[in-house]
Formats: C-alpha cells, sequence, structure tokens
C-alpha cells in the first residue's frame, strides 16, 4: 500500500491574496520611499512589548517589501503585542547592497527608541523576528555590538535586542553564496557583502559575528526549497559551540511560505517562541526606562 502524499506546500498566492489589514501609522527614518516602518499598535494599554520585525525576499526590493509581513504583524497585533515592521534598500535598489542595506535596517531598528513615547513601545526588550534574508538581517541586528570597530557599519549604542526568532534564514552568508541549491542564488551576496573588500563577510555575516550573546530560535521547515534545512543545523552547530543559547525547531510539512502564513504549524511555533522570549525577560529588565 503506497504512503498517502503529504500536503501541499504554500505558495505565495496562498498566502498573498487573503485580505490585507493595515497598520496603524507609518514612519519614515529616511527620504528613500524604502525608509520606512509600519507600526501595529494592540488596543490594549501600553508599555507595548515590542517586535522588531524584517522581511526577506532575498535581500532585494523587487521580490518583497515590509507588506509581506502584513498578516503575522497583524495576529501579533490581536496577540498585544507592537509590530515595528521595518523596510530597507534592497541591493537592487539605488543605495542598496553595502553599506546601505545594513545601514538602513539598523537605522530602522533604533528609531524604535525614538517613536517609544509616541506610540507606547517598551524599547527596554525587543524581540527580533525575521523571515528568510530577514532572518538574517534580525540575526545581524542583535550581534550588532561585536561589529569591527573599523566597520563602517558599527554604531556607538545601537539598539539592543533581547533574543531573535529566525523564521527560515539565511544566517551564514559564506555558505548561502556557497550553495547554488538556496533559493536566492549565489550572485545576490557579493551584491550585499561589497565586493573588492578585503573581508566583506566580517561584519556582515552572522556565522563571522558570534557569539551573539542573545536567545535564538529558528524555526525551519523540512520542505523548504528556498533555505535547505542543512543551513539551520549549520548554523545551530556553529552557535552552540560558540556558546549561545539556541534552538533549533523543526517543522514537518512546512515550506518556506507557512514560516509566516498565520494558521500554519510553522506559525503557531514561531508564536510560542515570541511568547516564551517576552517570558524569560530577565527581573532585572522590566522596570529598565
Amino acid at each position: 500500500m503506497m504512503d498517502e502524499p503529504g500536503p501541499r506546500p504554500l505558495v505565495w498566492h496562498d498566502l498573498t491574496s487573503r485580505p490585507r489589514p493595515t497598520c496603524d501609522a507609518t514612519i519614515a527614518y529616511g527620504s528613500d520611499a524604502m525608509q520606512k516602518v509600519d507600526v501595529w499598535l494592540p488596543r490594549q494599554a501600553g508599555p507595548h512589548p515590542t517586535v522588531l520585525m524584517v522581511h526577506g525576499g532575498c535581500w532585494q526590493t523587487e521580490v518583497a517589501d515590509r507588506r509581506l509581513m502584513d498578516w503575522v504583524a497583524d495576529d501579533l497585533r490581536t496577540d498585544g503585542y507592537a509590530v515595528w515592521n521595518i523596510d530597507y534598500r534592497g541591493v537592487d535598489r539605488a543605495g542598496g547592497g553595502y553599506p546601505g542595506t545594513f545601514l538602513d535596517a539598523a537605522a530602522a531598528a533604533d528609531a524604535v527608541r525614538d517613536h517609544a513615547a509616541r506610540f507606547d513601545l517598551d524599547p527596554s526588550h525587543v524581540v527580533a523576528v525575521g523571515h528568510s534574508a530577514g532572518g538574517h538581517l534580525a540575526l545581524w541586528l542583535a550581534a550588532r555590538p561585536h561589529l569591527p570597530a573599523d566597520s563602517p557599519l558599527a554604531s556607538a549604542k545601537p539598539l539592543k535586542v533581547a533574543h531573535v526568532i529566525s523564521l527560515g534564514g539565511l544566517p551564514d552568508l559564506e555558505d548561502v553564496a556557497a550553495s547554488p541549491d538556496n533559493g536566492c542564488g549565489t550572485e545576490v551576496v557579493a551584491l550585499l557583502v561589497g565586493e573588492g573588500r578585503r573581508d566583506p563577510y566580517a561584519d556582515t555575516s552572522v556565522s563571522r559575528l558570534l557569539p551573539l550573546g542573545v536567545p535564538q530560535d529558528l524555526v525551519n521547515g523540512q520542505a523548504d526549497r528556498i533555505v535547505p534545512f542543512r543551513m539551520a543545523t549549520a548554523y545551530v552547530t556553529r552557535a552552540q559551540a560558540a556558546g549561545d543559547m539556541v534552538a533549533l525547531h523543526e517543522v514537518a510539512d512546512t515550506g518556506h511560505v507557512e514560516l509566516l502564513t498565520p494558521d500554519t504549524a510553522a506559525w503557531a511555533t514561531a508564536k510560542r517562541s515570541i511568547a516564551q522570549a517576552f517570558a524569560r525577560r530577565p527581573i532585572d529588565d522590566r522596570h529598565a526606562q
């Protein structure tokens, strides 16, 4: 007797054909059309537990922008979280690539502090959630305190990220560049890290910046054809060996789209990780100003 086939992996239309929810506000952190943040606010009184959300799309604006995260941002808003859903110039935009894509992500994240009072956000314990290429950037934002001092990306006072949830992320850029089977291809990495630099991965690839010193949860699907599952296991091995607290959540019958689609097992796993990230908050941080 033949085994029953598993459920069909979701495709992008399964998500984007749903009615699109709308954010509560949009702020600009620069003059470019992509230098924007959508703010999603719960109805409850603040200060709101704040999720810093980073979209994917192979670091290319033409592939995806922050609107791809609208459905999960709305779902988190309903659950009582504020969502700071950032955008940035991809490598295919003027000013994107190295260092622009990274500087945009950093400026968008730091803007949480500038607007915390206006939106009643709690910037003292921010949890970053990123999907695909956004998983790389979410982890990189947590790694900013470890950037080489001479890097153009270094900042004197980066926003502290307390916990990262990576959804089908691509944290090790050297692995991506050496893996033609990843859905983003290999050529995009050179545009992202800056061709011709002496060591272009030293301040861009998360694996080079370990240990991050913050807990990390990776949620990855067994059937993901964009990000091979081995990329997650390889990164977890490196991060744990460096001393980081990292958990890998493997979700059966799951591709890339399910990771940011409400009502899927993958998103339920992600939400449990988010809830635990806020519950794990240190006692002495709960009264930080």
